[in-house]
């Protein structure tokens, strides 16, 4: 598979000008003139009219029909958006999270050509039977029925040839506008490396031998859970732009049989999906990062199967160690604590605020301490770490932040089937499981084992930083920064001192020139003895002086 590739030379970006004229007209269509007024970009926009500059009304609903409008790439950015809830207000995240690839499938002949060059086998020698019509179709690829050789039910995901190339140029133009805006809004964040963002995780998505891979951990992981079923993956039929999976027969919960269902019934499904999901988060450390209701499938009596393992969150065995120190931390109101979870688990802020964090703190985790572990809500608490991240403007790893997309895209659906789902209840099997694993002996040595690793890597380290230290010491390049709080005000009187003194010096300059000139040149007009042409620098000393003068009296400091 090719990469995206960020190149841009002058003929590309003349050709983005008028992509970005037509992005502008759709912007201000759906209400955002006033941006590319307030931050003069209006040479963007062809035959202008002022607009109002005012917010829209529900401007994430208009953000996500605009992205909607723009195209699948643009859609695509907006489910990343929708995962970056540390950058993204929360109403605008409850909309992107909305955004789904719905576009129109490609030609039939395509799909034997790509599998023509990839398996190198033509449909007919490939499969006993395949489908031309396709049951779905996305902005990188389609998904086709087919059996094997023997009969065996597949479905057949394929890459649009040119995908790669599509998204690499509308790629080039998010980076191209990104750079024009990187200097003019103030967000705390930067778009170039958010765009940049999109290109790693769309690159990744283009990759159907990744996908295949994160479906063969999934299925390891569920081996032994009857109520999730994960299908098998055909390795001799995929490749980086086909992938090629057993079909699972059910309707997938946006079929409306769903909601049909007994009540009893859709609380035993939404049950299932929530153990599904906790158990990932806080078990396996692998999450499906898009659970959607077109990618679960419902086999009755509580069973469920997973499709699309494209996104996944990966959280690494220290993250639910110290996710689990944190919970209890919570729980015994250790506010020190809270703060060194936070930190370990990525969260980074200046000691300058620090004082605000731990207000935030407080305000945000008051509600759980004294309670139970058993009795607390993984879900709402995640939320209250993520909205802290928010509020105080602080970056957090984006592992975290898909796995908070992925737990609010869960809750949407869990409370659609049932909503007197009691989630503390299911939670609460994984987090006790947790809590136990801190103290279990079978678990000492691996940790130890770590920490050891972990403490003789870094001692290994030490020898170098010291020799590279010496080493700028002896070539004179140390550098040390200051960074200074409180000092505004001095600062700001010593620059009235020094601009005062200024003017004063060249106020005498002026006056000692001008009066040399008048009285040493004989030649030209004479008052009184005098020369005019020193006239004008006395009359400058002079205005220079009043002004200083009454600057002075003015400030109440003569």
């Amino acid at each position: 598979m090719q990469s995206i590739q960020l190149l841009h030379p002058v003929r590309r970006r003349l050709r983005n000008l008028e992509r970005m004229r037509e992005i502008s007209r759709v912007a201000v269509r759906h209400g955002f003139g006033y941006f590319f007024e307030r931050h003069k970009l209006l040479g963007l926009i062809p035959r202008w009219r002022p607009v109002s500059t005012r917010l829209p009304t529900q401007r994430g609903r208009h953000i996500r029909e605009m992205l909607d409008e723009l195209g699948p790439t643009f859609v695509k950015f907006g489910q990343l958006l929708s995962t970056r809830p540390d950058i993204v207000p929360p109403d605008i995240v409850e909309e992107l999270v909305r955004l789904q690839d719905d576009v129109s499938p490609f030609d039939f002949s395509i799909v034997d050509q790509v599998i023509r060059e990839d398996l190198g086998l033509t449909i007919v020698r490939a499969f006993e039977s395949f489908d031309a019509e396709p049951l779905a179709s996305a902005s990188i690829g389609q998904v086709h029925s087919a059996r094997l050789p023997g009969g065996r039910k597949v479905v057949v995901k394929v890459q649009r040839p040119d995908a790669a190339r599509r998204i690499g140029q509308d790629i080039e133009l998010l980076l191209q506008f990104a750079e024009l805006l990187e200097g003019r809004l103030e967000i705390g964040f930067s778009l170039v490396e958010l765009v940049r963002e999109f290109a790693r995780t769309i690159n990744r998505e283009l990759d159907y031998v990744l996908e295949a891979r994160n479906a063969a951990r999934f299925s390891a992981n569920f081996a032994d859970d009857d109520s999730v079923r994960i299908p098998a993956l055909f390795t001799r039929y995929c490749s980086s732009r086909i992938l090629t999976m057993e079909r699972i027969e059910g309707p997938t919960l946006n079929d409306p049989a769903i909601m049909a269902l007994p009540l009893e019934e859709r609380k035993v499904l939404a049950e299932t999906i929530s153990a599904c999901w906790f158990r990932q988060i806080l078990h396996h450390g692998f999450v499906h990062a898009d659970p959607h209701p077109a990618n679960i499938v419902y086999l009755g009596e509580g069973r469920i199967g997973l499709l699309d393992f494209g996104m996944v969150s990966v959280l690494r065995a220290d993250d639910l160690e110290e996710g689990t120190k944190l919970f209890l931390r919570v729980m015994r109101s250790d506010i020190p604590g809270i703060k060194r979870s936070l930190k370990r688990l990525g969260m980074q802020w200046h000691p300058a605020v620090d004082e605000a964090v731990t207000q935030a703190i407080e305000d945000s985790f008051s509600r759980y301490f004294g309670v139970s572990v058993k009795n607390v809500d993984v879900r709402t608490l995640l939320h209250q770490v993520i909205e802290l991240v928010y509020s105080l403007r602080l970056r957090l790893p984006s592992r975290f932040l898909a796995l908070d997309k992925a737990v609010l895209t869960l809750e949407g659906v869990v409370n659609r089937l049932y909503p007197d789902i009691n989630l503390f209840e299911i939670a609460g099997r994984y987090t006790g499981e947790l809590k136990w694993g801190l103290v279990d002996p079978r678990r000492v040595p691996t940790r130890l084992q770590r920490y050891a690793a972990e403490y003789a890597q870094i001692f290994s380290e030490y020898p170098l930083q010291v020799y590279d230290v010496l080493n700028e010491l002896r070539d004179g390049e140390v550098e040390i920064k200051f960074r200074h709080t409180g000092l505004e005000g001095m600062i700001h009187r010593l620059d009235v001192i020094a601009n005062r003194v200024v003017v004063a010096l060249v106020s005498i300059a002026l006056g000692v020139t001008g009066m040399a000139v008048a009285v040493t040149v004989d030649g030209g007009p004479q008052v009184g003895g005098l020369s005019l042409w020193g006239i004008p620098g006395l009359v400058a000393a002079l205005i220079f002086g009043v002004w200083l003068i009454y600057a002075i009296i003015r400030s109440g400091r003569l």
